[in-house]
């Protein structure tokens, strides 16, 4: 690659780690696995830059990042189960500590939920709705028609309703 297109790869990481990194955590539900899939994934969107259409950088950017989360999570064997989530220093009074305690705990019971999802489901819900694509960006980005989009997007949400409504209640997801 030559240095302009390596100044250029460059750029992309820059403005866009920040985004990927977010749009990983959903799709794992794991910080660490995350940082690991974004790399996954610029080590193959640099091998392939230069074929990669200028204004679809992105976009092929995240069909990649959904489709190495998918396979991980085909690969795992053990599931790992989180214990506890390390909390933000809360800066303010104790009541702003407690809306903020709150949006962490809404946060946390929505990425518990969100992991009870297939793969493919959770890729569609996160790229549909986080990331604010179309259904047939979302269905590009994937491999897969805008029906079943529409389909896994409409079975996912039902899903995570029962979830969240679990949650509310005390039961134990699984």
């Amino acid at each position: 690659m030559n240095s302009e297109a390596e100044a250029e790869f460059r750029r992309f990481v820059e403005t866009r780690w920040q985004h990927l990194v977010r749009t990983a955590v959903l799709l794992t539900g794991d910080q660490g696995r995350a940082e690991d899939l974004v790399q996954q994934t610029l080590v193959i969107v640099h091998r392939k830059w230069r074929s990669i259409e200028p204004g679809a950088t992105m976009a092929y950017a995240r069909a990649v990042l959904a489709n190495q989360s998918a396979s991980w999570w085909r690969r795992r064997r053990h599931p790992e189960v989180l214990i506890a989530s390390p909390g933000d220093e809360l800066p303010g009074s104790a009541q702003a500590g407690r809306d903020a305690m709150a949006q962490i705990d809404a946060r946390d019971e929505l990425l518990r939920a969100l992991a009870t999802l297939p793969p493919r489901m959770r890729a569609v819900i996160v790229l549909r709705y986080y990331d604010d694509l179309s259904e047939a960006d979302t269905a590009e980005a994937l491999g897969i028609s805008a029906g079943s989009v529409k389909a896994q997007a409409s079975r996912g949400l039902d899903r995570l309703r029962t979830a969240l409504t679990t949650l509310e209640t005390g039961e134990r997801i699984r």
